[in-house]
């Protein structure tokens, strides 16, 4: 049965979850059987402009130590990591860069002349139409940018007065500059309600996102909303399952949120429509400084560690490792359909 937007309300206040995640499950196994995609993610900067209200790494968090990993230690990093497999890697860093735009360039294009059977994601928040054309020549094939909740006004109280449409014209930006690419939102964020979670499902279904990062809102102490306690774990994994239902072709992480919420949290979304994990390969000295929230997981974590570890996890869930490139079959189709 193919579902739509419109079928999205009555999925998520009438049936259970038990159902809704069968039913998600399904569609993936169908479309990308029971492999789970590893994306190797580099946190490589932490520093960062912006004073979201919810982030570790926001501007005005003096406790924190920050840092920058330069362009050649990235690239040592990426050539350890690419022995043991790994075919796709994300670059990530805070926003309104303190990184100049010609380095990242730089970066990027000494990665893929190295390695010409790999993908690069960046997640490095906004740019310009024009910036995000050097991006792509540079090399970039995947552009995360998460925007965190589809309501006016709460996106610009936690983001201090920044505008949504702004984040969603980017969006659109990325598509039609044929970026794969991906977005996604917070799940118990002050102020929601199950009229916004609904907005959110929709605007990821209007964007026809190749790939959809979701996690729950854990308080960070270092920041204004620290006092607040996070929500049920189930939604998350509600909305995990509607989004594989919606678009059933697209890529979905478990994110390591799931996984510090609650121990068994990624495995729950994996068994409820998520076909990716993308395993920490941030060096363990810079590692502990990119905390968005507290009591992340795997922070000592060598990369065989942590391959070791998956690998028993996602047997006793009936899923494999893949380190294929596992472009989203949603931007295969795009593509196409465009060409």
């Amino acid at each position: 049965m193919a579902y739509s937007i419109n079928d999205i309300r009555d999925l998520y206040f009438n049936c259970d979850l038990s159902y809704l995640s069968n039913s998600a499950n399904k569609i993936c196994e169908k479309n990308y059987g029971n492999k789970i995609f590893l994306r190797g993610l580099l946190e490589f900067s932490n520093e960062c402009k912006m004073n979201c209200l919810y982030c570790g790494i926001r501007n005005d968090n003096k406790k924190l130590k920050r840092y920058k990993i330069g362009n050649e230690e990235i690239i040592s990093i990426i050539d350890k990591i690419y022995k043991k497999g790994f075919k796709t890697f994300v670059l990530q860093c805070g926003e309104f860069l303190t990184i100049k735009l010609k380095e990242i360039c730089d970066l990027v294009y000494k990665i893929k002349n190295r390695y010409n059977d790999i993908a690069i994601t960046l997640s490095c928040g906004y740019f310009s139409k024009k910036e995000l054309k050097l991006l792509k020549n540079s090399g970039v094939d995947r552009y995360l940018l998460r925007f965190e909740i589809a309501d006016e006004k709460i996106y610009s109280y936690l983001k201090n007065g920044l505008k949504l449409k702004d984040r969603i014209e980017m969006l659109y930006n990325l598509k039609e500059l044929e970026f794969e690419t991906g977005s996604g939102f917070m799940v118990g964020l002050p102020g929601e309600t199950d009229e916004i979670l609904m907005k959110n499902l929709e605007l990821c279904y209007n964007l026809n996102l190749d790939m959809i990062g979701i996690g729950p809102f854990i308080p960070n102490p270092d920041t204004p909303l620290g006092h607040l306690k996070p929500k049920p774990f189930e939604t998350t994994i509600k909305l995990t399952a509607l989004l594989r239902i919606i678009l059933p072709y697209s890529n979905i992480p478990a994110t390591t949120a799931s996984g510090t919420i609650i121990p068994d949290g990624r495995e729950q979304l994996l068994k409820s429509g998520a076909n990716v994990l993308m395993p920490n390969i941030t060096p363990e000295k810079y590692k502990a400084n990119y905390l968005l929230y507290p009591n992340k997981i795997c922070l000592t974590d060598t990369i065989d560690d942590c391959l070791k570890c998956l690998n028993l996890r996602l047997n006793q869930i009936g899923k494999t490792i893949t380190f294929d490139i596992g472009t989203s079959l949603n931007y295969k189709k795009e593509k196409y359909i465009c060409h």
